[in-house]
């Protein structure tokens, strides 16, 4: 994809425009050593009882916060909203209420939080500490029956539903004390990170690849994703070579928290629950670092920053400033998040669901590349 290419990318119903930004064109990083290959869980989640469906407390429970726009495809219910109004949105949802909308981009991450729960009941059969799935949708109440109708068909387990009738969502949010919310709308995900809340614009790729049914995988770029973007103004101020400068000097102080670090930390602490019971190489859940810093000169801050916090990557990629797109592809993860609208396009022409964190140095027009 050129980077100039002038397309935009669809937030179901928003387009954003491109950031025109490219890319150096050195070879992926590569891991020397041998390393243990785990594999793949390959048990299928096996059906709960009502009992065991019912959503565990708010305070005990992983809240994961999903626009109805991005677990469900509602481009052409948007259109309609967009163009006819409010009054004829809810007459055509009312009107097809029986009909299932289609999958959206964040339906395979959603089916894949399920089959983690599944295997946590199984291990730990009173714990609650669980994904909860909240569905958050500023429709009114009198579209919900056509969403229910939707889970039901696709037996979603998602007990919790917050219809805000056009009003924000936030003070929710807070309220379920969410650790994630995926939006498609740019200015919901702004004002959540201002509250402080994890949260990320979600694209739906032109092409859907295939993701693992039975692990979760989740891909965070590093600089204003997992970490601050301290290291990154560095580079924008002064380029490539302070802040290799900066890097190496600092390499043994921990880089502050980015919006996502906390996210990383709830599957952290599930994985060490699976790990307990002896499934570490077979674990549901796998994490992965894929980031533009290079190993050698700026990537030892970034694993000791991960270790100084008690957190384990599964695995971790530094690209050197190569395209994150084809090393995505190799992952197959249900999800990936970055700061920067080149990475999470490239990354969404290859059919990797692509999240945008708009957080950092980099969120300002005009600035150049990420090293």
């Amino acid at each position: 994809m050129s980077a100039n290419s002038g397309r935009t990318l669809t937030t179901s119903g928003q387009d954003l425009a491109k950031n025109g930004n490219s890319s150096n064109n050195k070879a992926p990083w590569k891991d020397a050593g041998t390393v243990l290959q785990p594999t793949t869980p390959t048990r299928k989640p096996q059906p709960v009882s009502i009992s065991a469906a019912i959503s565990p407390k708010p305070q005990n429970a992983i809240t994961i916060a999903v626009s109805s726009r991005v677990l469900f495809n509602m481009e052409k219910e948007q259109q309609i909203f967009e163009q006819q109004g409010m009054e004829e949105y809810i007459k055509y949802q009312v009107a097809h209420e029986t009909e299932s909308f289609s999958p959206g981009p964040a339906f395979s991450f959603v089916k894949a939080l399920e089959a983690v729960n599944a295997q946590l009941r199984e291990l730990y059969p009173e714990s609650e500490e669980l994904f909860d799935v909240v569905l958050i949708t500023n429709n009114h109440a009198n579209v919900g029956l056509r969403l229910i109708n939707t889970i039901n068909h696709y037996q979603l387990v998602i007990e919790r539903f917050c219809m805000t009738g056009g009003n924000s969502p936030i003070g929710y949010l807070k309220a379920y004390h969410t650790n994630l919310y995926l939006s498609a709308d740019p200015d919901k995900v702004h004002e959540a990170l201002e509250a402080g809340i994890a949260a990320a614009t979600m694209f739906t790729p032109d092409k859907m690849t295939e993701v693992s049914e039975t692990q979760l995988r989740v891909a965070f770029d590093g600089d204003a994703v997992l970490f601050s973007d301290e290291s990154e103004q560095i580079y924008k101020a002064h380029g490539l070579d302070k802040f290799f400068e900066h890097e190496k000097a600092h390499e043994n102080k921990p880089l502050d928290h980015g919006p996502l670090k906390g996210f990383l930390e709830v599957l952290g602490k599930l994985q060490k629950k699976f790990y307990a019971k002896g499934h570490r190489m077979d674990c549901p859940i796998r994490t992965y670092l894929v980031t533009a810093r290079s190993a050698a000169s700026s990537g030892a801050r970034a694993l000791k920053t991960l270790r100084s916090w008690g957190l384990e990557i599964d695995e971790a990629l530094f690209l050197a400033g190569a395209p994150k797109g084809p090393m995505l592809e190799k992952i197959r993860p249900h999800i990936f998040f970055d700061d920067q609208m080149f990475h999470v396009e490239g990354a969404a022409e290859m059919g990797t669901v692509a999240c945008h964190v708009p957080y950092g140095v980099a969120q300002r027009i005009g600035d150049k590349p990420h090293h």
